[in-house]
């Protein structure tokens, strides 16, 4: 089903769906035992909704579209992906509700969004955690430890969540409206994060404070004053235009943003196990798909900024980059040890040697 018819409904959906727990991921045909399990010519059919908070044109809107089209291929139609971008069905601030419920089947939600149900994710907001995307797939490759706290997470697995994949946004620009150089230039500054309570450490060790703010209501903060600033992939900037309500943008590639794929648990093991199989297999290709483009499209989104010409583009150079690096590790590794784990923690600290 097209993403385009389902935004004209996503409106009224959206009201009555954390309420309507019970229906689930919809089924239909086979009976009641649950349908054909046995092979490729069950008769059931199932109905899978994914929501996330980004449009269409950014890394996680278009593996979204993929994985639609590949899985409604693959099953001949026995899995039915309905996607809702851009916050239209669920946000930030309900969305793990509805996972958890049911009433939602699949999310890929930033890491930081899950620092009340699975705290050891924020091993992926830690500063300075990749120097180059070309980094992230040997760093939190599954047989890693910051692999494993991604993809063998019980607490996750407590909540009713199985972990697909690892969808990469991006490294993290600073975008605000003054030039930034050096982290005295962020002081007395407001800077709107996600919900982690490491980024929060990170905005204040360099001066600045931070504020929590919904993905979807950053561009109104930002052009009503309430913040000053903020920090984000060129994707999301340009998708959102924040770029045109701030004059600067550091380019930093201080942090990461990666969306964790996850699956309401209920609804997979309702699946019979040849879909199952494919909607894993399905899932593991579109993070492939999505870290193949993930660079190309950040590239096309900074080059349209440029060419907007509103907003001045500021590349750090290495000393710049490792002044702020230095006021960070290790020193915020250290203090989130308890929370991530040593393992963990003694692993990455490993790797900045």
């Amino acid at each position: 089903m097209t993403t385009r018819t389902l935004r004209t409904l996503a409106g009224v959906v959206a009201i009555g769906a954390l309420a309507l727990t019970s229906c689930g991921g919809a089924r239909s045909g086979g009976g009641d035992d649950g349908g054909d399990s046995t092979g490729g010519g069950g008769s059931e059919t199932f109905t899978l909704k994914f929501s996330h908070v980004t449009t269409d044109a950014t890394p996680k809107g278009k593996a979204a579209i993929w994985f639609e089209e590949e899985l409604e291929k693959r099953t001949d139609g026995r899995i039915d992906v309905e996607v809702f971008s851009n916050s239209s069905l669920y946000g930030d601030k309900d969305e793990m509700q509805a996972i958890q419920q049911n009433s939602v089947q699949m999310l890929a939600p930033a890491s930081a969004k899950f620092t009340t149900v699975a705290p050891a994710l924020q091993v992926l907001d830690l500063p300075f955690l990749f120097d180059t995307p070309e980094d992230i797939p040997s760093v939190a490759a599954p047989d890693t430890e910051v692999g494993k706290a991604i993809f063998a997470n019980d607490d996750l697995a407590s909540k009713n969540m199985k972990v697909l994949g690892l969808w990469d946004s991006g490294m993290k620009q600073i975008h605000s409206n003054n030039l930034t150089q050096k982290p005295a230039d962020m002081e007395g500054k407001k800077y709107r994060i996600q919900p982690s309570d490491v980024l929060k450490s990170q905005i204040e060790a360099w001066g600045g404070s931070a504020e929590a703010i919904a993905f979807a209501e950053v561009y109104p903060a930002l052009q009503q004053g309430v913040i000053d600033g903020g920090e984000n992939t060129y994707s999301n900037i340009e998708s959102q235009k924040m770029h045109t309500v701030q004059s600067n943008i550091a380019e930093s590639n201080h942090g990461y943003i990666g969306y964790i794929l996850v699956v309401n648990t209920e609804f997979f093991d309702s699946l019979p196990e040849d879909l199952q199989q494919i909607l894993v297999e399905t899932a593991e290709e579109a993070s492939t798909y999505n870290r193949d483009n993930a660079v190309a499209v950040n590239q096309e989104s900074k080059e349209a900024i440029e060419a907007e010409g509103s907003t001045e583009i500021n590349v750090w150079t290495d000393e710049e980059r490792q002044a702020f690096k230095d006021v960070v590790v290790p020193e915020i590794y250290e203090q989130y040890r308890d929370v991530i784990g040593d393992e963990i923690i003694d692993e990455l600290l490993a790797n900045q040697e």
